[in-house]
């Protein structure tokens, strides 16, 4: 089967099997900040939007992309530079494993919520998993960065 859809605003065109994800389509397509983690759609690390917003790429058929936006990292790399600062500030970058995933996720929320609470942002971060730290530097991170004038 083939598909076409715009990965990070570029036209592409993949020759896929039925069951294929996303996950490897947008790999074979150089798209390496897209990792692999729990395959079972609980970890976050896979995250790409889709027409803006955030999927678990391990459990998005590639089929259901078609003629559809796909960003990743790769995509967003003057915002994702934006926060990472925001993280450095904070302290709250660690071993970078998880980064990407997450990132893609506070870029979808700041354009989604308003002002969002700290019970919001923790809410729509739930699927995000990081292993080397509690959280706190991240949440003042995103606070900062949601709250910053220029938008």
């Amino acid at each position: 089967m083939e598909i076409k859809f715009l990965l990070n605003g570029k036209p592409v065109t993949a020759s896929i099997e039925a069951d294929a994800v996303l996950l490897d389509v947008v790999r074979e397509k150089g798209c390496y900040s897209v990792k692999r983690g729990c395959e079972t759609a609980n970890c976050g690390l896979c995250t790409v939007l889709v027409d803006q917003t955030p999927v678990l790429s391990c459990s998005t058929l590639a089929a259901r992309v078609n003629g559809k936006q796909v960003m990743t990292l790769e995509g967003m790399q003057e915002e994702a530079k934006a926060f990472g600062t925001f993280l450095a500030n904070e302290g709250a970058e660690q071993c970078g494993f998880c980064s990407p995933g997450f990132i893609m996720n506070v870029l979808a929320m700041e354009k989604e919520l308003v002002k969002p609470t700290e019970e919001e942002i923790k809410e729509y971060l739930a699927g995000n998993l990081c292993r080397c730290t509690g959280y706190m530097g991240q949440l003042r991170a995103i606070h900062k960065y949601l709250n910053r004038e220029e938008k």
